[in-house]
């Protein structure tokens, strides 16, 4: 990659990092019985994946929602949610990166794309599932939790998947790491 490339995926990495953070932030809804909350950060941690790569894009959905944590007040959410948000990102970009090797195109790679946000989102109930395990000393307690981290991560496919689906149709398209022929 080129100098001019990676200052270019650099500046994209950093607005997509903010972006996390205006989403995290915007509308949270606290989970009382673990004292985390619900967002639509998710949204903008698949849209960095489809635009950024899994790379690039896990530095996204990390540090940008580890940020919006640190912002929030919720610090002893950061170390996990820097690990399992960059994670999530990574094993949607993967998911996407083997569709593009098996040569999906047109709605099969739309298809592929859901399919790995859907991984994606469940792999992140898991993570937070085990990390709050862990905090609460309760494998019960966390359970509060798992029904509305699954409403996050199906809000965030949707959303990300319509901003996707509409910028394709722009010179936008030119900008995304996995695009649909």
């Amino acid at each position: 990659m080129n100098s001019t490339k990676t200052i270019n995926k650099m500046v994209l990495t950093a607005m997509m990092m903010c972006m996390v953070i205006v989403m995290t932030m915007i509308i949270r809804i606290p989970v009382p019985a673990t004292q985390g909350y619900i967002h639509l950060g998710d949204c903008m941690i698949f849209f960095s994946v489809l635009l950024l790569g899994w790379k690039w894009g896990a530095v996204a959905a990390g540090v940008g929602s580890a940020m919006a944590d640190m912002f929030a007040g919720y610090v002893q959410y950061i170390p996990v949610t820097l690990i399992v948000k960059g994670l999530m990102a990574v094993v949607v970009g993967l998911f996407i990166d083997m569709a593009v090797r098996h040569g999906f195109t047109g709605f099969k790679m739309k298809v592929a794309e859901i399919i790995g946000m859907i991984i994606g989102g469940a792999f992140m109930v898991c993570g937070y599932y085990l990390a709050e395990s862990a905090m609460y000393g309760s494998f019960i307690t966390p359970l509060a939790s798992v029904p509305m981290n699954i409403v996050q991560f199906v809000v965030g496919v949707i959303l990300a998947s319509a901003l996707a689906y509409a910028l394709y149709r722009t010179p936008m398209k030119k900008q995304f790491a996995y695009v649909i022929k």
